[in-house]
């Protein structure tokens, strides 16, 4: 069974949701199948094409380099593990006018914990998301920026390995952080999730101090 974070809470974002979880994956089992064939090997590393899109986009490949960072175990109160899995993939989201924004991702998983980075580059403002959020919408502030925390159930993936049929269901509870990318929230948003391996709840403090590490160094934040 692998476990996907999701991003049904967010609108605009069903519509590919299955896209990028098979997307996401095929990334994860293309790692893992790394990580198992060489077990000395050590913290897995992110790609290094370093392709910036044209404009303010951020590229999958530079969240991922900023999230995969060495001190992220120590951060996520692990700090004997280390990165088995870390890879970036891109993706976008359809507006209902039809209008694709850049969506690009990265994820970093350890035996304890998985940590994924989302970009934004649409208008919409933190504080306009935060209704849309659910009940367990927390408004915060994150390095003098709006920020919301909430949280949502990650997906979990089990498959049939005589018929090749894979089924979904409800996984463990993953905590988001939502992030505007200036202090005046002035539309574009970068989002922290968290979410551990064994369902159980995972940190909020250890999200907020991986956020406040991470965030700084992303193409993007003012």
């Amino acid at each position: 069974m692998v476990d996907a974070a999701s991003k049904e809470g967010r609108p605009g974002v069903q519509a590919v949701a299955a896209v990028v979880a098979f997307a996401g994956l095929l990334g994860v089992l293309w790692a893992q199948e790394q990580w198992q064939g060489s077990s000395d090997r050590g913290p897995a590393t992110c790609s290094n094409d370093d392709h910036q899109p044209a404009g303010k986009h951020v590229s999958a490949a530079r969240l991922c380099t900023a999230l995969n960072r060495s001190d992220l175990p120590a951060l996520l109160g692990t700090p004997r593990e280390q990165a088995e899995t870390a890879y970036g993939s891109e993706s976008s989201v359809k507006d209902a006018d039809g209008t694709e924004t850049p969506s690009p991702q990265a994820e970093v998983s350890m035996k304890t914990y998985s940590v994924k980075l989302w970009a934004s580059d649409d208008e919409l403002r933190v504080a306009e998301m935060s209704g849309l959020l659910g009940r367990s919408a927390e408004p915060r502030t994150v390095l003098g920026h709006p920020a919301v925390l909430y949280s949502d159930h990650t997906i979990a993936l089990k498959f049939s390995l005589g018929g090749g049929k894979v089924d979904t269901g409800t996984g463990g509870i993953a905590r988001h952080l939502l992030v505007a990318r200036d202090a005046k929230d002035g539309g574009g948003s970068f989002e922290v999730a968290l979410w551990r391996q064994d369902d159980v709840p995972p940190d909020d403090t250890a999200l907020l101090r991986v956020a406040e590490r991470v965030l700084p160094t992303v193409p993007g934040w003012a």
